[in-house]
């Protein structure tokens, strides 16, 4: 009997289309008497044409698009979801998608449980990917064109009122030592700064000048902004780093800003609980995440008469509109000011 070797390679380089041809090579050794032949033929390999375009996509929004590594993760999912949800009725390639298919899949997805914000999200998803296919020539139509997204209730931003955070960041006992001057740190980078836990995660120790007063952030789709740093937080940051140089450790330009106090990094699940955690202490509202923060940074500036252009700026907005959704937090305190104290203002 013969002896069969299979080998896979790609004559085609790394960056070609994703129809690439892969070949099998099928050597068959066979022993005819004391003479040993060898036959050699090559056969096309189908390659699953999802996955391939699914990967060109991911390193089009990484490198392209620039988007972060949590919202390109999530993408993925979604895509490899759908893909799944496709193979399972029976539909071997996405370019064979057709619109009803997709909103079965929705469908599901809401039936399921899933809530609208989600749905539209994997949408979106859905969107980019049939939109990068017919750029690069690999899908012919765009099933998604004609679905509307389901309609999502109209949520307000969730904030702490200002003397929550008064009493959190002034009056508050935090734990003993480097650990509360740690965990103190994180709150008020949060919070004086409204940056999102991704970039806090990102800071390192040579983004900061403290002479300046300034902490250089790098937000979405790798886009750097400078933010101004107010006497309070200049001084928590210097603290932190006297103590680290204390310790024999002085961190190089490239180290993480924020670390335990045992030098390490903290992953973002540790962040998120440490946030949860002390909003606790000042707010009963359900929603007390590392956002919340950053909700009630830029409401507190509005309602001091912050200028809407300079608030965007600092929260590294990419339009206005995104911002303007804080405005309605403050027009509906007018509103209840006004009710109250206005003679005929409704109470």
């Amino acid at each position: 009997m013969g002896l069969f070797l299979l080998e896979w390679w790609s004559k085609a380089p790394a960056f070609a289309s994703p129809c690439v041809l892969f070949l099998m090579r099928i050597t068959d050794n066979r022993h005819l008497g004391n003479t040993r032949t060898h036959h050699t033929k090559y056969l096309p390999v189908p390659v699953t044409f999802g996955a391939m375009l699914l990967e060109r996509f991911v390193d089009h929004l990484k490198y392209e698009k620039r988007y972060s590594p949590h919202t390109v993760d999530a993408y993925r999912r979604d895509l490899k979801q759908f893909r799944d949800h496709l193979m399972a009725a029976g539909v071997e390639r996405p370019e064979h998608a057709s619109d009803k298919a997709v909103r079965l899949w929705m469908m599901t997805l809401m039936e399921s449980g899933v809530g609208a914000r989600t749905v539209n999200r994997k949408l979106s998803a859905l969107r980019g990917f049939f939109r990068f296919g017919r750029m690069v020539g690999e899908v012919s139509a765009e099933p998604t064109a004609l679905i509307d997204p389901p309609k999502t209730p109209k949520r307000l931003p969730e904030f702490v009122e200002e003397k929550g955070m008064h009493r959190l960041l002034d009056e508050f006992e935090w734990p003993d030592g480097e650990r509360g001057a740690c965990h103190r740190l994180i709150m008020e980078l949060l919070y004086h700064t409204g940056m999102r836990l991704a970039e806090l995660l990102g800071l390192r120790v040579g983004d900061v000048d403290l002479h300046q007063g300034t902490l250089r952030v790098m937000g979405k789709r790798q886009k750097e902004r400078i933010l101004p740093i107010g006497p309070d937080l200049v001084g928590s940051i210097r603290a932190r780093s006297e103590a680290r140089s204390l310790t024999g450790s002085s961190p190089d330009p490239e180290a993480p800003l924020v670390v335990d106090e045992k030098g390490n990094a903290f992953p973002r699940r540790t962040v998120q609980r440490l946030v949860t955690h002390y909003l606790s202490g000042v707010t009963t509202q359900n929603k007390r995440s590392p956002h919340v923060l950053r909700h009630s940074f830029a409401t507190h500036m509005l309602e001091h008469g912050a200028d809407l252009n300079a608030v965007k700026e600092l929260l590294g907005h990419a339009n206005l509109a995104a911002t303007q959704v804080y405005t309605h937090n403050t027009v509906e305190k007018l509103r209840k000011v006004h009710a109250k104290a206005h003679p005929r203002g409704g109470e």
